[in-house]
């Protein structure tokens, strides 16, 4: 049972829930960021492409500021992976697990992918090329996602993470 439970797998009759797209990750306290510019700056920019995502600029920012991750990379790798939700299947706007990972709801992606960005030790302690190369090695993903978070604010660094 303890391989099982290691693996990733769960088994217990004839259902099997894949590890890491429970909901279970805690949530930090709700903040109002209609006064933060970053807020509008993200809505403007997913507003203007008529991105699914522009209703959930404030989860962004919450995953953003609760997990220490620049508040521009989890909506970039969401425009690259589903155009912002256009093309997001299950509530997975970032194509989590190969696109396979089911949420309860966009806001739930986007606190599991913000939490294992800073969390797991894939990623943690990786800059943000490295972050990003794990993320999906394929060799122009690092470049695509660095020129969408310019693309949303391009007077904040991006060279590392903070």
């Amino acid at each position: 049972m303890k391989k099982l439970v290691a693996s990733g797998i769960f088994m217990m009759g004839v259902a099997s829930l894949p590890v890491g797209t429970s909901t279970a990750i805690p949530t930090p306290p709700v903040r109002d960021y209609n006064a933060d510019p970053r807020f509008h700056t993200l809505r403007n920019f997913f507003r203007k492409l008529e991105c699914p995502a522009e209703r959930y600029c404030a989860t962004f920012l919450e995953a953003a500021d609760a997990y220490k991750l620049d508040w521009r990379l989890l909506p970039s790798i969401s425009f690259v992976e589903s155009t912002g939700g256009k093309a997001a299947r299950n509530n997975n706007m970032f194509g989590w697990d190969s696109g396979r990972a089911q949420f309860t709801s966009p806001a739930a992606g986007i606190h599991l992918v913000g939490y294992q960005l800073s969390h797991s030790y894939l990623y943690r302690s990786k800059s943000l090329d490295g972050l990003l190369s794990t993320y999906n090695p394929d060799p122009d993903y690092v470049q695509l996602v660095k020129s969408v978070m310019r693309r949303i604010a391009p007077t904040w660094k991006i060279a590392s993470r903070p």
